[in-house]
């Protein structure tokens, strides 16, 4: 070990600060991994997305009153995208540490002249290529089916790019601690999940007795989605500001701990 360190050292020398090679090619590996199965990471999201919507428009037909003096289909868009967003975030980096856990191929990454800094960030950020191409497909196809105005595409990003980040870092810790599928499936569904479908995705709070909707403000997943929606439709549930800092430092935060936790060695070094 004391031999690897050494050879470590000497090749992060060769690279300088940032090993920008070995980030850029960490990064590509990772998006060639979900690039090769599009059908599961690109499409099925959007499958799914589109039953959420085609399934409540036929249940509730014309009678739901508008939303944020919108229909509630085009209240309802922005929500699902936002909430593919989230997922498919959390389940490429979660996925992609498990598997190199499980082969037993994350000793590549470990021995590589590769900081915990660019392993993070590189993970991360492919899971954030991941999810933006989810974004950009869906909103295409959800414009042909419903009513999406786009208000400021700034905003989009934005809250988009925070939401992914987040539960990119979060999929990253997850990934550090499972130690099978299981403990994975575990946090999504105990976690995740729900806190998605209790973020105002397929409901305006303000319908909600005064203690839920404080219960909802303190929920991250709202701000990530009132903030996505509200560049499509200009309105929102909640404080874009005080979500946009919640977000900001949460992201910072989840990150650190990410950081941390790898450069530490949790659960992958003995």
């Amino acid at each position: 070990m004391v031999e690897l360190n050494k050879k470590y050292q000497i090749s992060r020398k060769k690279f300088g600060f940032i090993n920008w090679i070995g980030f850029k090619s960490l990064w590509f590996k990772e998006c060639n991994r979900f690039i090769a199965v599009w059908q599961q990471t690109l499409l099925s999201p959007l499958v799914s997305s589109l039953l959420f919507l085609s399934v409540l428009s036929l249940a509730l037909g014309n009678n739901r009153g508008d939303v944020l003096g919108y229909s509630f289909m085009s209240f309802l868009a922005p929500g699902l995208i936002a909430m593919s967003i989230l997922t498919q975030s959390f389940s490429h980096s979660v996925s992609s540490l498990m598997i190199s856990k499980i082969q037993g191929n994350i000793v590549d990454m470990l021995y590589a002249p590769l900081s915990a800094l660019e392993v993070s960030m590189a993970i991360i950020l492919a899971a954030l290529t991941r999810s933006f191409l989810i974004a950009i497909i869906s909103i295409c196809v959800f414009s042909l089916l419903v009513e999406m105005p786009i208000n400021n595409i700034l905003f989009i990003f934005i809250f988009g790019f925070l939401s992914a980040f987040i539960l990119g870092s979060l999929g990253f810790i997850t990934g550090l601690w499972a130690e099978k599928f299981d403990h994975t499936a575990t946090v999504t569904n105990f976690v995740i999940t729900p806190l998605s479908f209790l973020s105002g995705v397929f409901y305006s709070i303000e319908k909600l007795p005064p203690f839920f909707q404080t219960i909802s403000h303190i929920n991250p997943f709202f701000y990530m989605i009132d903030g996505f929606r509200y560049g499509f439709l200009g309105k929102s549930d909640g404080s874009i500001n005080v979500g946009l800092i919640y977000l900001i430092i949460l992201s910072i935060a989840i990150w650190y701990l990410a950081f941390f936790l790898y450069k530490k060695g949790y659960k992958i070094k003995s």
